[in-house]
C-alpha cells in the first residue's frame, strides 16, 4: 500500500520538474514535433529527466512510464507514471493551464496522483483513502443536480474522432449551451475537484495521461470511467469521463450514447 513517504516523494518530484520548467516558460526553449505528430519541448524533456534521477536514485527498483523517455523496469509491481507537461501546447502559447502529472501505480491501479501547475503553484494531491487535497487544504467536488447546468471541458473536438464526435456532441448537447469550456488538459480535472469543473470529457489519452487524475478526482468526491462506466486502469483505452458529482454518471452515459430522458 501507498504510505505518507509516497506522496512525499511525489511531492518532491513535482517540486524538480517545476524547477525545470519555471525558467522556461515564455523563455527561449526548443521544440520538435515527435513521430505521433505531438509537439514536445525542451521544458518536457528536462522536466522528465529531473524526476526519473529522482526516483532511479532512491526507488531503483520501481518502473517507470514516462512520456519523454520511456518506460523502465516495466515488470515492477510498483510503476511511477509520468507526464513531465501535460498540455504542452498551452505551455507553447505561454497558457499557464498545463500541468505536471505524478501518479504511483500498484498492480496497475493508481493510489497516488498528483497534478502539478508549476506558474500558478497550484497543486493537487490525492493518496487513496487520504483524500485529495489542493495547496494543502481539502478539495471537494460539486454536486451537479441536473445537466443542464453543468460546465462541460474537453481539451479540444480535434481529438474525437469518427462515433467519438457523436459521443461528446450527445453529452454537449445536454449541458448548458454556453458553459462548455475548451483547452486546459490536465488543469481541468482540478477544477473538477475542487468543485469549478462539473465534466471533463476526452479521447485519446495515454496511461501517463490520466493515471494521476483518478486519486485526485476521486479522492475530492468524484469518479472518473471509461465512456461505458467501466473504472479506468492501466488496461483502459483512451477514452475517458470525469464527473465531480457520481450521481449523473448513468445521465452522462445516456447523453453519449445518444439516449433520450423519459
Amino acid at each position: 500500500m501507498p504510505s505518507a513517504a509516497d506522496l512525499a516523494l511525489a511531492n518532491r518530484l513535482a517540486d524538480a520538474a517545476g524547477e525545470a520548467i519555471r525558467p522556461l516558460f515564455r523563455g527561449d526553449w526548443a521544440e520538435e514535433r515527435k513521430s505521433d505528430a505531438t509537439f514536445v519541448t525542451e521544458a518536457d524533456r528536462a522536466a522528465e529527466a529531473a524526476m526519473r534521477a529522482i526516483i532511479e536514485s532512491e526507488r531503483p527498483d520501481d518502473g517507470i512510464i514516462g512520456e519523454e523517455y520511456g518506460n523502465r523496469n516495466p515488470g515492477a509491481g510498483r510503476q511511477w507514471a509520468l507526464d513531465p507537461i501535460d498540455g504542452t501546447t498551452s505551455f507553447i502559447a505561454g497558457r499557464p493551464i498545463f500541468g505536471t502529472l505524478i501518479a504511483l501505480m500498484e498492480g496497475g491501479w493508481p493510489v497516488i496522483g498528483l497534478i502539478d501547475q508549476p506558474i500558478l503553484r497550484e497543486r493537487w494531491a490525492a493518496l487513496v483513502g487520504a483524500g485529495t487535497t489542493f495547496n494543502g487544504q481539502p478539495a471537494r467536488t460539486a454536486p451537479c443536480p441536473d445537466l443542464s447546468n453543468a460546465v462541460l471541458g474537453t481539451t479540444s473536438p480535434h481529438c474525437f474522432s469518427g462515433e467519438q464526435v457523436d459521443g461528446f456532441m450527445g453529452l454537449a448537447g445536454k449541458v448548458a449551451e454556453r458553459k462548455i469550456v475548451y483547452g486546459g488538459d490536465c488543469y481541468s480535472y482540478g477544477l473538477v475537484a475542487s468543485g469549478h469543473m462539473d465534466i471533463v470529457c476526452e479521447a485519446g489519452l495515454k496511461l501517463h495521461d490520466f493515471a494521476a487524475l483518478i486519486p485526485v478526482v476521486e479522492g475530492a468526491g468524484g469518479t472518473m470511467c471509461d465512456w461505458q462506466g467501466e473504472p479506468l486502469n492501466a488496461d483502459s483505452g483512451g477514452e475517458v469521463i470525469a464527473l465531480g458529482d457520481p450521481a449523473r454518471l448513468e445521465d452522462v452515459i445516456e447523453a453519449m450514447a445518444g439516449h433520450d430522458h423519459g
